[in-house]
């Protein structure tokens, strides 16, 4: 019996299918990359028939924009976790980046895939934008607390997004090997991070431990 007959015959046990194919396509995403991300792969993955998939995603592109809003949703708690922990203001926006930074380490795969899915869309995932209290909103709402004038639409939209970009920017960067001595003088990866954002300039300067 060939491969995809004998899936076929293969009675579904999950509970949730959608749940156990968007698990499936992160496990090969980490494991072997974006390349061998298909809807076939990922059924096989998920140990269910290659039909089952299109029982939610009409195709790949579908099933990666799940996944990226699956990448997003934990980017955002990535972020709570940070500003929760930190013990004074400086500190909220530098743990903000440190984490951001710290996630994309960790996922690398997936946060590729949220990226590429969100380049050519209009908007930015709900996730990250269109909640009041999403990933890049808790950005813009620590640089209010740290004395931006909200009513300033344009200049706070702009301060947000240079944050947002600078840790996009020091994610990609933070790998190079040129920073392992800087990263070994400093006391590690993390000290390191939270130096760099110091450094940028993007926060008010009279903010103090």
């Amino acid at each position: 019996m060939r491969e995809s007959q004998a899936a076929e015959a293969r009675p579904y046990h999950h509970g949730d299918l959608r749940r156990a194919l968007v698990d499936a396509a992160r496990r090969l995403l980490e494991s072997e990359g974006p390349t061998a991300l298909s809807l076939r792969a990922v059924a096989r993955e998920a140990g269910v028939s290659p039909a089952a998939p299109y029982h939610h995603f009409k195709d790949k592109g579908e099933l990666l924009d799940a996944v990226a809003h699956e990448g997003w949703e934990m980017l955002d708690e990535a972020l709570a976790r940070a500003k929760a922990g930190a013990p004074s203001l400086k500190e909220k926006m530098s743990e903000l980046g440190v984490a951001y930074v710290c996630f994309a380490r960790d996922n690398p795969a997936l946060y590729r895939i949220m990226y590429d899915t969100a380049r050519d869309k209009e908007a930015l995932p709900d996730a990250v934008q269109g909640k009041d209290d999403g990933a890049y909103c808790k950005v813009r709402d620590t640089l209010i607390e740290a004395g931006a004038d909200p009513a300033a639409a344009i200049d706070l939209e702009l301060a947000t997004v240079a944050a947002w970009c600078a840790a996009h920017g020091l994610a990609e960067m933070r790998g190079f090997k040129q920073f392992e001595p800087l990263k070994e003088a400093m006391g590690g990866e993390a000290p390191f991070l939270r130096a760099v954002f110091d450094h940028m300039g993007l926060f008010p300067k009279h903010l103090e431990d």
